[in-house]
């Protein structure tokens, strides 16, 4: 069987290395992708980056991690 996987993007989110809150922020990183989830989107919806972004911009700064946008 063949399966043709649409090509999307992801946000590659890293943090420095030793970093103590990142199961804090990667907890809240879930409940934005989930929250996204319920309104019945789904992580591969071609707008998922920009119905998002905001909100990842907003842990940043709170979280301090950097990320890339990256298509696959």
């Amino acid at each position: 069987m063949k399966a043709r996987i649409p090509k999307h993007r992801e946000f590659i989110i890293q943090f420095a290395e030793g970093y103590d809150k990142q199961d804090e922020c990667w907890a809240k990183l879930m409940e934005i992708m989930d929250a996204y989830k319920k309104e019945g989107k789904s992580v591969y919806t071609p707008s998922f980056i920009e119905d998002n972004e905001e909100k990842v911009k907003a842990l940043q700064a709170e979280y301090e991690f950097t990320y890339t946008i990256e298509e696959k």
